[in-house]
C-alpha cells in the first residue's frame, strides 16, 4: 500500500510542476532560446527602449529641478540665492568656453 501512496504523491507533484511550468510560460522561453536571432533582436530593442526611457526621465527630472531653482531665485532667499547665482555664473562661463571637438 505504501508504494501506491508514494506513486500518487509523485504523480501529484509532477502535475503541480507541469501546471507551474505552464504558468511561467517555460515552453515559450525555451523556444526563444532556440532562436538566437529573435533573442538578440528583442534584447536590442529592449536596450534601446531603456536608454530612451532613461534619457527622457532624466530630462524631465532636470527640467523640474531647474524650474524649482528658478522659482527659488525669484524669491531671492538670502542663503539659497547666493548659491543659485554661483551656479548661474558657472553655467554661463561654461557656455562661452570653447570646446575641443
Amino acid at each position: 500500500m505504501k508504494r501506491q501512496d508514494e506513486g500518487f504523491g509523485l504523480q501529484e507533484q509532477i502535475e503541480r510542476l507541469a501546471v507551474h511550468l505552464e504558468r511561467t510560460q517555460f515552453a515559450e522561453y525555451v523556444q526563444l532560446l532556440n532562436r538566437p536571432r529573435r533573442l538578440l533582436l528583442l534584447n536590442f530593442v529592449s536596450g534601446i527602449a531603456r536608454g530612451v526611457g532613461s534619457g527622457l526621465g532624466f530630462t524631465v527630472m532636470l527640467a523640474v529641478l531647474l524650474i524649482i531653482l528658478q522659482e527659488l531665485a525669484i524669491l531671492n532667499l538670502p542663503l539659497i540665492g547666493k548659491y543659485i547665482a554661483e551656479i548661474v555664473q558657472i553655467v554661463k562661463s561654461q557656455m562661452h568656453t570653447p570646446t575641443i571637438p
